[in-house]
């Protein structure tokens, strides 16, 4: 199966945590900050959102940055998955 959002959504992957710094410590679960960076899965078409046109910027692959709390959390295929509206996508990393 495959999922295909509508609209001005996004679904997307978030990355994992690191599990060391820089230097090399090793940090525990706890220690972990949430990741914002996440891989884009499949993109909506656009189109006619509330009487206003929205393009689509994002496309699968995109490393993006999005809102912390945003989306719509999901459990596809044994996956976990968000489902945010592209407005809620910060930037796009290259």
């Amino acid at each position: 199966m495959k999922l295909k959002p509508l609209a001005d959504r996004v679904v997307i992957k978030m990355t994992e945590a690191e599990e060391t710094t820089k230097s090399g410590i090793i940090l525990t679960g706890a220690a972990k900050e949430r990741p914002q960076i996440a891989e884009v899965i499949e993109v909506g078409p656009g189109g006619l959102v509330d009487d206003k046109e929205v393009v689509m910027y994002v496309k699968v692959g995109d490393k993006v940055i999005t809102n912390q709390y945003s989306g719509t959390k999901i459990k596809f295929e044994g996956e976990e998955l968000i489902i945010v509206k592209q407005s809620d996508i910060l930037a796009i990393v290259e």
